[in-house]
């Protein structure tokens, strides 16, 4: 088996990144990670092990101007080590489960789904070269 180390971050797709970006940190205290500059896709914030990505809606989810009255999170991320990571990629494609790998240069990610639609993330930040 393997072990996950904590939640790593939750993912919000919002209208205007950078508008997100800067209420979360004036409003919540939230520090930019120097990885992601200004006008780079996600923007990641955090306070101590707490991370907020901030995505893009798309256009066509981006359309009205109102206030969006739902909160759901694009995804939810779990954080582990490049051991528990390589596990989990194994274990989850011998149960069957699809899983879509993702090299975003400073971190790996594999995707997946639950049962009910709900997309997940294992994270690992020892990236091979």
């Amino acid at each position: 088996m393997f072990q996950l180390q904590h939640i790593d971050h939750i993912a919000f797709k919002v209208r205007d990144v950078e508008r997100s970006a800067a209420w979360y940190q004036e409003t919540l205290g939230l520090e930019r990670l120097a990885r992601t500059p200004v006008g780079s896709v996600p923007v990641e914030l955090v306070s101590g092990n707490t991370a907020v990505a901030l995505f893009p809606l798309s256009p066509a989810e981006a359309g009205g101007t109102q206030r969006l009255d739902y909160f759901t999170p694009w995804h939810l991320a779990f954080r582990t080590n490049r051991d528990n990571f390589e596990k989990a990629k194994v274990i989850l494609e011998q149960k069957g489960i699809a899983v879509e790998f993702q090299d975003h240069g400073y971190s790996q990610s594999i995707y997946f789904y639950d049962p009910d639609g709900c997309r997940l993330e294992f994270t690992t930040y020892e990236v091979e070269a």
